[in-house]
């Protein structure tokens, strides 16, 4: 099965932010990987590579993390502010102001 195309550089970017996101609960609660991940039931590397952002987590998985941690899943997916457009959502530039 060929291998599809990576994802955009933004769209890694804010899977490492829900990583980080991830890790900070997980040590708010003291709680290590290999915790959280028996809790799941996760190996701990598979839980790692989440945490880094190297891999795309199922929204299942979010939930049993969440859970585990015992935070919201709100908590672990919000953004503070809204993320920019990306170029191909922004539409046709309009003409300038006096044309």
């Amino acid at each position: 099965m060929p291998r599809s195309k990576p994802p955009p550089a933004w769209v890694i970017a804010r899977r490492r932010a829900i990583g980080d996101r991830i890790r900070a609960a997980r040590q708010e609660a003291k709680l290590t990987q290999e915790q959280v991940a028996l809790r799941i039931p996760m190996d701990r590397a598979t839980y790692n590579r989440i945490e880094q952002g190297h891999v795309a987590a199922l929204v299942d998985s979010l939930i049993l993390i969440a859970d585990a941690i015992g935070v919201p899943l709100s908590d672990l997916v919000r953004e503070e502010e809204r993320p920019p457009r990306r170029r191909e959502e922004q539409g046709p530039p309009s003409d300038p102001p006096g044309l």
